[in-house]
C-alpha cells in the first residue's frame, strides 16, 4: 500500500513539475500580452515620426526585439531571411528593448547576420505602439504605419499561410491598401515590456 502512494505522489509530482515547465516554457507565450496602463494606441495609417527614419526614402521595417525573451530568440531565423529576401527594397532596423544586460550593434547584427541600424530606444516602442516583443512595425515610403503585428500565429514562424509581417510585406511592396488580418496578427504575443514578463 505504502508503495502506491509513493508511486501515486511521485507520478503527481512528475505529473505538476511537467505543467510547470510547460507554463513557464510554452503556453504563458501563447496568451495575448496584457495592455499595459496608459497605453496609448497608435492607429494605422498614422504618421510616425522616427528620427532615425528621417532619410529613409523607401519603406522601413521596424523588428522589436528583446534577446532575454524566448519568442524573440526562435524568431530570428525568420527575421534574417525577411532581411536577406527583402533588404534592397525595404530598410530594415532592429530596436532593441532590454534595460537588463547591455548589447552592443555588433551581437545584435551577428546575431541576424545582417549589417543594419541597431537601435536602443524605447521611445521608438511608444511611437510605434509596441508593448511586447517580437513585433514588427511596417512603414510605407511616407513613414506612414502600414502595418504593426505580429510575425506568425506559431512561436516558431513555421506557418507559412500566417507569416502576417511577410504578408503585409509583400501588400505594400505590391501596393495594395493595407491588408486585413485577423486578431492573431494584430494582437501582440510574446513578452511584456519593458521586462521579459508575461
Amino acid at each position: 500500500m505504502k508503495k502506491k502512494i509513493l508511486l501515486v505522489l511521485w507520478f503527481s509530482l512528475l505529473l505538476v513539475a511537467i505543467c510547470a515547465l510547460f507554463w513557464q516554457n510554452e503556453f504563458k507565450y501563447s496568451l495575448p500580452t496584457p495592455i499595459p496602463k496608459g497605453y496609448q494606441e497608435i492607429a494605422m495609417g498614422s504618421k510616425i515620426d522616427l528620427k532615425c527614419c528621417l532619410a529613409d526614402h523607401r519603406p522601413v521595417f521596424i523588428h522589436f526585439f528583446n534577446p532575454d525573451c524566448p519568442c524573440s530568440r526562435f524568431n530570428i531565423p525568420h527575421v534574417s531571411e525577411l532581411i536577406k529576401k527583402y533588404g534592397d527594397r525595404i530598410n530594415f532596423k532592429i530596436v532593441v528593448l532590454n534595460k537588463q544586460k547591455s548589447f552592443t550593434i555588433e551581437e545584435i547584427q551577428k546575431k541576424f547576420d545582417a549589417n543594419i541600424p541597431v537601435y536602443f530606444d524605447e521611445g521608438m516602442a511608444k511611437n510605434c505602439g509596441v508593448f511586447s516583443t517580437p513585433q514588427a512595425v511596417l512603414l510605407d515610403d511616407s513613414q506612414n504605419l502600414y502595418y504593426r503585428g505580429n510575425y506568425n500565429k506559431t512561436r516558431y514562424c513555421t506557418n507559412a499561410d500566417s507569416n502576417y509581417a511577410q504578408q503585409a510585406i509583400e501588400s505594400l511592396l505590391k501596393q495594395n491598401h493595407a491588408p486585413s488580418f485577423d486578431a492573431l496578427a494584430l494582437r501582440a504575443y510574446g513578452c511584456s515590456l519593458p521586462k521579459c514578463t508575461k
